[in-house]
Formats: C-alpha cells, structure tokens, sequence
C-alpha cells in the first residue's frame, strides 16, 4: 500500500515530534492525514497555526489514524500506554520515538500482535540531514519497516539495525548533534583567544565543520586517512593533535558515549 493513504498521527508532538511533522509535510504527505496530539491547549494552537494539522485527543487519534508515532518522553509512556492500549487494534503501526523504550516495553502495554518500530532520530531533522535508526519489533514485518522508511527519508538517512544495537545508537547520533555544537563552541572560543572576531571564528568553524562533514560523507575515505592527509610531519596540525591526546579528548569521548548509553538504559528502566 503506498504511504501517502496513511493517516499518522504523531501522539504527543514535542521536539521530536514536531520534527517528524514537518518533515513528513515538506515531503509532500497530505496535511489531511497528519494529526497531533499535545498536553497543553497553547501547544496544540501553536501547531495548527504553524503546521496547518488537526489536533486532537489521544485516543481520536487511535480511532482515525492508522499508524501512532508515540513521541512522549520516556517516562510518561507507561501512562500513556495505559489510557490508549486497549483502544488500540492489534493490526495498526506503533512507531516508538521515546528514547530508551524497547519495543517489548510497548508489547507488555498494547494487544497481541500489535506491530511495533523503534525509530531513533535525531534534530538535524530540521534540515533534512537527519540519521534514524530503525529497528522492528518482535510483531513488525518487512512492510512495516518500509513504511517507517518512507515516513523517515524525508528528514534524512535511514539505517536499519537490531533493536539490541538502539541504545548505542542513542548514545552515539540520537545525541551526537550535541556533541559537535560543543566542539564549534569550544572552537569558537579558542578562535576568540587567538584574536579573532567572535563571527570570523564563527564563520570559519561552521562552513570547516561542513566541508569536512561532506568530505566524510562523499569521500569514502576512512577517517583516519583524511585526518592524515592535513597532518603534516612537525606542522601546526600535529601538534594540536598531540594535545588533544594529552588531554584525554579520546577517552573522554569514549566514556561519555557509554555514559549516554547507560543513560538510555536507566530511562527504560524506570520507565518499567
């Protein structure tokens, strides 16, 4: 069946949320099939005078759409589950976007054979250069896991993986934009240490940070060898690098992602 006769209806359109409404309506999806759901009635004004969609309650939104992009944070999902489980029938699409949440946390909650996917996307969204991650759940077929990948691509790459692989994935592109606005920032702030106006350092990190983003991206190199390729014997290059490894930036980076991981696990776990 093609994707634009889906109705979708994004249950609890915050951050994430949102970004999956606008991407799928910059896509071309038919605003008549997109619904939303918001806690606050400021909110839900707020996306119908932006977005054009209708907003409703949550469990309107069980009834008419036929397929739930769940999108609440993670430890409001349990009570979320609760109000609209029985509501919901075993043959509609549930798409998790709660950070953390396995899809057998949504099993336990909804009926028997519902189909589950667990999406983890992230904010570059925004621009259409998202990375989601989809996994299935024990109940989600291949045509599920189509459908999700077309309602994704619109705000990016898609990559499926084993939903055991979901909480490194969280760790490592689910939070990796902050991440790099840490890296330009702190750049930034060295370009001002050495003199330069605060928008010339600016300007020459972020358009640095694309290139190189490209370059990664289109180049097929690996990592290592592009670095090597500006890392001249006894040039500035290194010796920048070899204070960056005096300092630890490495292992930092590589305990700070485990800690992201065990964080996303901790949510699933008082989620339950």
């Amino acid at each position: 069946m093609a994707p634009e006769v889906h109705t979708v209806a994004v249950i609890g359109a915050g951050k994430i949320g949102e970004l999956m409404l606008s991407g799928l309506l910059r896509s071309g999806w038919p605003v008549e099939r997109l619904l939303a759901t918001a806690r606050r009635p400021a909110r839900a004004e707020e996306l119908t005078a932006r977005y054009g969609v209708r907003v409703v309650d949550n469990l309107t939104a069980v009834d008419e759409a036929e397929v739930l992009a769940v999108s609440v944070k993670p430890q409001d999902a349990a009570a979320l589950l609760d109000e609209i489980g029985p509501k919901v029938p075993a043959d509609k699409l549930v798409i998790s976007l709660c950070a953390g949440l396995p899809t057998a946390f949504f099993n336990r909650r909804l009926p028997e054979g519902t189909p589950v996917v667990r999406v983890m996307t992230n904010t570059p969204a925004l621009v259409d250069e998202a990375m989601s991650a989809i996994s299935p759940g024990a109940h989600a077929t291949g045509a599920h896991l189509a459908l999700a990948e077309e309602m994704f691509k619109p705000l990016g790459a898609t990559l499926r993986v084993p939903e055991s692989q979901q909480d490194a994935v969280t760790a490592l592109s689910g939070s990796g934009p902050a991440y790099f606005y840490l890296l330009v920032e702190a750049m930034i702030d060295a370009g001002i240490l050495l003199g330069l106006p605060r928008q010339v350092a600016h300007d020459l990190i972020v358009q640095t940070a694309i290139g190189s983003a490209v370059m990664l991206r289109d180049s097929g190199e690996h990592p290592v060898k592009l670095r090597e390729a500006v890392t001249s014997p006894a040039g500035t290059t290194i010796n920048a690098i070899r204070e960056l490894e005096n300092h630890g930036v490495r292992a930092a980076m590589l305990a700070a992602l485990e800690a992201a991981r065990d964080r996303a696990r901790e949510l699933a776990a008082q989620a339950d």
